[in-house]
């Protein structure tokens, strides 16, 4: 969520005082309601173990320093797995599908690629793929490899001290030659990735020509761009939204209760326009 502060006399009306200061505040869970100056009513869906209305524990926000509203005149919003909670074992599967037809009918792929199918389960956030190597790697937070796995085979701790040492690395695992595993839409690319590198070791010519592991990895990233901007993602997802979108009905009160304070709201995300305004409508109108 991204928060812009400032003050501005001509929004000073709307219920921005004291009494609300803190989001996880004791004095702003007194109240499920608050009325602004025109009467108004914002709904408050945070609360504290004083008062308020009780939130499943799966929702509440934790924080370590509380943060006073009483400046902020816009929130803003990302929309892939903030305000669209999108269902990982079907929109996945839809985005790894959609990814593996542009790999064979616009980059070159065998057919075969076709009857592949992906496990959501399989990769974590975390990982780093060595595009170069065809490797993927689980480091800890000083970045010592810990395990190494070639495709879907785990690397013997000769060949893993042999590739990446054992001791800290100072290697910063960065682009162009890694690949961060950080977001959930970037584990059926990796789990992709890993089954290309299998594929390419296990049937040597049956690739593009001049294919190496970071040419496939690009490759992989530009078929995943194609599906998003041919509309293919899109034209799936709206013949059955709520197999591929969880809904939340507490979404379109919590929009009110901040339009209600006098604060603006606005939504951040690097989709494409079609798909990203087809998914927002989904959940920017109460229905």
């Amino acid at each position: 969520m991204l928060i812009y502060s400032g003050f501005n006399q001509s929004n000073s009306h709307y219920s921005k005082d004291d009494s609300a200061g803190t989001i996880l505040g004791d004095k702003a869970s007194q109240s499920h309601l608050m009325a602004n100056s025109n009467g108004v009513e914002g709904l408050h869906v945070w609360s504290s173990p004083e008062g308020g209305c009780k939130i499943d524990i799966g929702k509440q926000i934790f924080c370590n320093r509380s943060l006073n509203m009483k400046n902020i005149l816009a929130v803003g919003f990302d929309m892939d797995y903030t305000l669209a909670q999108y269902k990982p074992e079907t929109f996945e599967s839809l985005a790894y599908e959609g990814t593996i037809r542009k790999l064979v009918y616009d980059l070159g792929y065998p057919p075969e690629l076709l009857e592949w199918t992906f496990d959501p389960k399989y990769m974590v956030r975390g990982l780093v793929l060595d595009k170069k190597r065809g490797n993927i790697l689980k480091m800890d937070r000083h970045k010592y490899v810990k395990v190494a796995y070639h495709g879907f085979r785990e690397l013997s701790k000769e060949d893993k001290v042999g590739t990446y040492g054992n001791t800290l690395i100072r290697d910063s695992f960065d682009e162009p030659d890694y690949a961060l595993i950080d977001t959930l839409f970037s584990l059926a690319e990796a789990y992709l990735f890993a089954q290309l590198v299998d594929y390419k070791d296990n049937n040597p010519g049956k690739v593009p020509e001049g294919a190496d592991y970071s040419h496939m990895y690009k490759d992989v990233r530009a078929a995943v761009d194609l599906c998003h901007r041919d509309g293919t993602l899109k034209q799936m997802v709206a013949k059955d939204p709520k197999r591929y979108i969880n809904e939340d009905t507490s979404i379109v009160p919590m929009f009110k209760m901040l339009r209600a304070s006098g604060r603006s709201t606005f939504l951040v995300t690097n989709r494409y326009i079609s798909l990203a305004d087809f998914i927002s409508s989904l959940f920017r109108h109460e229905k």
